[in-house]
């Protein structure tokens, strides 16, 4: 096997005028702001700090820092960086909605150089389709060829310290 090139890699970084930054320096992420969020989102309400951590521990993560350096949004691309990539816990805290930050931060997300060349790039959303259409994220093709094993109680369970359940489904 190859050593990664470079464009797997990273960290990358991308600034606007306005000095809004979007990061995939895991150094600079405020995990407190994004499990706050996460936490309390429909998708993932209740979710451990430790199964969060886990998962940014195998993600590419994005985050959106204000130029203070501040962070205000968010979004993980859980991917190989090679063939497919599923986007996920994409968000712009509240009080910062309307800047055009979610459109800058999917921008930099679909540019990013590890993420060129997948064959498939996947989302789910329930009321985000407008945000995410114009950079050519449309309906499944085949919709009925997607399956997934769900457990909605699995925030509930009992945990070790570093966020594994102690119990099967």
């Amino acid at each position: 096997m190859t050593a990664p090139d470079a464009r797997e890699t990273g960290p990358f970084e991308w600034r606007r005028d306005d000095g809004v930054v979007v990061s995939t320096d895991d150094a600079r992420l405020d995990i407190d702001v994004v499990h706050g969020f996460l936490s309390t989102s429909y998708w993932a309400p209740g979710m451990p700090r430790a199964v969060l951590e886990r998962g940014l521990r195998h993600s590419l993560n994005f985050g959106v820092y204000l130029a203070d350096g501040t962070q205000v949004g968010f979004a993980r691309a859980i991917t190989d960086r090679a063939t497919y990539a599923y986007l996920s816990d994409v968000f712009v805290l509240d009080a910062h909605r309307g800047r055009g930050l979610g459109k800058f931060l999917v921008a930099c997300i679909v540019e990013c150089p590890a993420l060129q060349g997948l064959r498939r790039f996947a989302l789910m959303t329930r009321d985000a389709q407008t945000l995410y259409a114009p950079f050519g994220f449309g309906p499944f093709s085949g919709a009925s060829t997607y399956m997934e094993i769900r457990d909605g109680s699995m925030y509930d369970r009992k945990r070790d310290a570093a966020g594994w359940p102690l119990t099967p489904p």
